[in-house]
């Protein structure tokens, strides 16, 4: 399985997951997103509907329910209710049980150094169960892929 990292050096995850959320739906996928805990779930879903670009995320979390309608599910749990093949980790969330996905992001804040520490562990982790790495760190536009 490729997982790939997304450090975020220069917008918050609420600025930068829109961004990327937007492309997933645009190749036609759908997307869960997986939070630390309930509080980062409502945090996003807060964020998702202010977004300005893209404007509509369609979204919904376990309060609203109709989980298979939604493209884009945000959880703290670990199941896939809306049937996800891409899926982004917010600071490691969950387990690494990829099986249902054919994409993994792992987003990460890069002005904390506890979340960039508990990044390099993930990434040790995952290289030794036999996982493709690939790096990719925000840049001024967009991001730059390594590894």
């Amino acid at each position: 399985m490729d997982v790939g990292f997304y450090h975020l050096t220069r917008t918050p995850l609420e600025e930068a997951l829109p961004a990327l959320l937007g492309k997933t739906l645009d190749v036609g996928e759908r997307a869960l997103v997986r939070c630390p805990d309930v509080a980062s779930v409502t945090a996003l879903d807060a964020a998702l509907w202010a977004s300005r670009d893209p404007v509509w995320l369609p979204h919904g979390t376990a309060k609203m329910g109709h989980a298979s309608w939604q493209p884009i599910w945000l959880t703290e749990g670990t199941d896939v209710p809306n049937g996800a093949k891409f899926l982004f980790r917010i600071d490691g969330a969950g387990e690494d049980d990829f099986s249902p996905f054919t994409r993994v992001f792992d987003l990460f804040d890069g002005r904390d150094p506890a979340s960039v520490q508990r990044a390099r562990q993930r990434w040790v982790a995952l290289r030794a169960a036999g996982h493709t790495l690939v790096y990719w760190q925000q840049q001024e536009r967009g991001w730059k892929k390594s590894g």
